[in-house]
């Protein structure tokens, strides 16, 4: 009995230390393995400068007009743009005006693209009782479907990342079925002090919740310009109101540790309006079988449904005739070079007029001293951009350049690309980046 015991424990004996010898020399090689490619990777650095992950905050103020700085004495942006990019004017898409402008900053395409081609329009393909479906301002946030496009709200999200806006025209719109984690249903009565106050507060929130991309929107300048003129005293209180905003933003960002660019734009100019040059939109004799919507640079006549080709170019010839250098009916030559080819959104025909006249309709209440939506490539219609950060060049000037080079550059510097294609290339904003 014990002869078979202690050949047993011979037999263990024997196998536990094949065992061990395995186990030690599967680790030498581990050992071996692990050291080897050790020296083979580099070491990794700790994140500095633009190996950090960016974050943007894009500011529109509304009818900051290009020049408004000198004209007003925007110190704050002045300092800011000395210590950053600043282009000597941005040209808006035609037409300069809001929300197609808004919607092209964002999403980097042309309004025939994104579908948003005016503050208000009808569109042909959605007939109605009383004619066809209309948009206008903000609609998108009861119904998405007008805007055809991914904003970078959106585009943001979609890569892992959190979206905050405050106001941005349709930002509260659930755009192919997302809105961004954090933002605001409009309303004329939140205070522009908030807005600052709530930007500073998402970049100060936990890592993890933080949003990368916040969009901001202030119309100040816009409603004043209107109603007063570019060139007023009260634009200019205006313009310092919102200077002052701007620099108490930047410089609350400042005192955070976070590689934060902060870039802010208008989306058009503004141009003196004169009221002896104003034609009512109903001294045109349009004929009932067209809707119209008067947009003060341009108007857009529909045809109703089963109005004949023929019958349309009998009211061009009839609105070109009673033109008298009024006005212009676009041709296709014309709408072309806009990118307001004939469309379901865009008109049979439209009709322009060139600055300090506008069409207004003969109920209008009040006369607005200062104007846009013109031809985009005026003067008095270019817009504002001055952007400071990691991103971007110090003390640097730029050529003019189109708004649609923004979301490129915008996304270049949060580190994502474009899911879908854009019109907007980096071109002359390129030269200001960083990266």
């Amino acid at each position: 009995m014990r002869l078979k015991t202690d050949g047993i424990n011979q037999t263990t004996s024997s196998l536990y230390s094949t065992l061990l010898l395995f186990i030690s020399l599967t680790f030498a090689a581990l050992s071996a393995f692990n050291a080897m490619a050790s020296s083979k990777a580099p070491a990794k650095q700790p994140a500095t400068g633009l190996q950090q992950e960016q974050y943007v905050v894009l500011i529109s103020l509304d009818g900051f007009r290009h020049d408004y700085i000198e004209l007003h004495n925007a110190k704050h942006l002045r300092a800011i743009a000395e210590q950053g990019v600043r282009a000597s004017s941005m040209t808006p898409v035609y037409p300069s005006n809001t929300f197609p402008n808004h919607i092209s900053l964002i999403t980097g395409l042309l309004p025939k693209h994104h579908g948003i081609v005016n503050n208000r329009f009808f569109d042909k393909s959605r007939p109605t009782k009383e004619g066809y479906a209309q948009y206008k301002l903000g609609y998108g946030g009861m119904d998405s479907t007008w805007i055809t496009a991914t904003p970078l709200w959106n585009l943001v999200e979609y890569h892992g990342m959190k979206a905050a806006t405050f106001f941005w025209p349709e930002s509260d719109s659930r755009i192919s079925g997302t809105l961004p984690s954090y933002f605001y249903h409009y309303s004329k009565y939140s205070d522009y002090q908030q807005r600052v106050d709530q930007i500073i507060t998402w970049l100060k929130l936990p890592e993890v919740s933080r949003p990368r991309f916040i969009a901001g929107y202030f119309s100040l300048t816009d409603s004043v310009g209107h109603d007063e003129g570019p060139f007023s005293d009260k634009t200019s209180d205006a313009v310092a109101k919102v200077d002052a905003l701007i620099g108490q933003l930047y410089e609350r960002i400042n005192a955070l540790d976070l590689p934060v660019n902060l870039v802010v734009v208008s989306d058009h100019g503004m141009t003196p309006v004169d009221e002896n040059m104003l034609i009512e939109v109903e001294s045109l004799s349009i004929p009932e079988n067209f809707i119209f919507e008067n947009e003060g640079a341009q108007v857009h006549l529909y045809a109703r449904e089963g109005v004949s080709d023929e019958h349309v170019a009998n009211e061009i010839e009839r609105l070109n005739r009673i033109a008298s250098n009024r006005y212009i009916v676009l041709n296709d030559k014309q709408r072309a070079k806009r990118h307001m080819e004939l469309g379901n959104r865009t008109g049979d025909i439209i009709l322009e007029i060139a600055p300090p006249a506008r069409f207004i309709d003969a109920n209008s209440m009040h006369i607005s001293k200062g104007g846009h939506g013109y031809v985009n490539t005026l003067p008095d219609m270019g817009a504002t951009f001055v952007a400071v950060g990691p991103a971007f060049k110090p003390n640097t000037t730029l050529p003019v350049f189109s708004n649609l080079e923004v979301y490129p550059a915008l996304a270049k510097i949060l580190g994502i690309a474009p899911i879908t294609p854009i019109d907007g290339k980096l071109k002359v904003l390129e030269q200001a980046l960083t990266l």
